[in-house]
């Protein structure tokens, strides 16, 4: 067999893209995150103008405050399904995105006369669906292990994302996404119950008791998820953030999930994985200890590790038992990895790439998306360090991304 060009990418070092891919579903979260935080502050918004206009007698007040209780407790049940559809809609399409988007950088990483080999992973319609609601409690485990043993030993060539594969990955704390949102629709109502009644038997307005409530939030309140959170009050500003933490979680859950389906898929590509913690800011001590570490696949562990995890895995690619297989080429550089605009060290940070590389800097504005923030992470740099300063913008980054926006940047053309 000919000698082959082999990208020079060695298992020390994490191709940009997938960095970039990270940001990238941090923003798409945010566009996810908003949509179901402004459906849930609307209904907080109706029930506190209404709570405002309560006038007359104080048994027909107290008559009025349960009505508005009762409708808030069913408008956020209604909420609670919805947002759960919302989550499961855009899951199913994160999942088919990113295992396409997994395949081709798999292949990326090959020699060219090798890339055919990398197997397509099909994802079942029901897999999203199945993340979101199914408790795997619940499950009769023998039928689970056999549906996950024939999706890797069913047809030649054919792999999936199962529904039975979706039904396993839980929220951190053991629940699914629509116990979740549930969880919420209980503690909003109980909340709005409790501040009502302390509100008024100590004596406060019901301005007061609505500012409280609501905060400085208005119907359709405009704003990236951050700002919305910090306009809100008492009964708005913390579940906005537990609603972020919960679909940032799951679209983490997800997206890894993908990756690690395509890369057991293609065991004889790779048998190995690296667990990639550094784009968080606030990355866990758990988290910390795990960045870099190699972990065999269904060895070791898996992001995320907690809520609001950012951390990722990246394949490494087995180039020796390749060439047992016949291929011929080149081996990767030692201490080098592959970057656009040439060789850099295997250890370089995506951060110090982007300040300190030519190509990393072309690439700032598109990474950022506005020049003043690309000021800004070249003037905190000075101080902290490029690393440092990406993992800070990261975590302030209220910028948003569609999922049609995220299949033109990495889908397949």
């Amino acid at each position: 067999m000919p000698t082959l060009s082999v990208p020079q990418i060695t298992d020390e070092g994490t191709p940009a893209v997938l960095f970039r891919n990270a940001i990238d579903l941090n923003r798409y979260s945010n566009s996810v995150s908003r949509r179901i935080i402004n459906e849930y502050n609307n209904i907080i918004v109706e029930a506190a103008n209404k709570l405002k206009a309560l006038d007359g007698s104080e048994t027909y007040q107290a008559q009025r405050l349960r009505t508005i209780i009762a409708q808030v407790k069913e408008s956020l049940a209604t909420w609670a399904g919805d947002a759960t559809e919302i989550t499961a809609s855009n899951l199913q399409g994160l999942a088919i995105l990113q295992t396409e988007f997994i395949e081709e950088q798999l292949k990326k990483a090959l020699p060219k006369g090798a890339r055919s080999i990398v197997r397509t992973v099909e994802v079942s319609p029901q897999f999203a669906k199945s993340v979101v609601t199914t408790d795997p409690t619940q499950l009769n485990l023998i039928t689970l292990q056999q549906d996950l043993f024939k999706s890797v030993t069913g047809a030649p060539e054919t792999y999936s994302l199962t529904a039975g594969q979706g039904a396993i990955i839980t929220l951190p704390d053991g629940r699914t996404v629509a116990k979740a949102f549930q969880g919420i629709t209980t503690a909003s109502a109980d909340l709005l119950a409790k501040e009502v009644r302390t509100g008024l038997l100590q004596g406060q307005t019901t301005d007061e008791i609505v500012r409280k409530l609501k905060g400085r939030l208005l119907f359709n309140q405009k704003g990236s998820v951050k700002q919305i959170a910090n306009a809100g009050g008492s009964l708005t500003a913390a579940t906005n953030r537990q609603v972020t933490a919960i679909v940032r979680t799951s679209i983490n859950q997800v997206s890894n999930a993908a990756s690690q389906n395509v890369y057991k898929s293609n065991s004889d590509i790779t048998q190995k994985y690296r667990y990639v913690a550094t784009l968080d800011s606030r990355t866990s001590a758990i988290c910390a200890s795990l960045d870099g570490q190699v972990f065999e696949y269904g060895d070791g562990p898996l992001p995320p590790q907690h809520f609001n995890c950012r951390s990722t895995t990246v394949a490494v690619v087995d180039y020796e038992g390749l060439k047992k297989q016949g291929y011929d080429f080149e081996p990767p550089r030692v201490g080098k990895r592959s970057a656009s605009g040439g060789m850099v060290p295997s250890n370089m940070t995506y951060g110090q790439w982007l300040k300190d590389t030519p190509a990393g800097k072309s690439a700032q504005l598109d990474v950022f998306g506005s020049p003043s923030r690309v000021k800004y992470f070249n003037k905190i740099s000075k101080n902290g360090g490029p690393q440092a300063a990406l993992q800070k913008m990261i975590r302030d980054d209220g910028s948003e991304l569609t999922l049609s926006q995220l299949q033109r940047r990495y889908g397949k053309i």
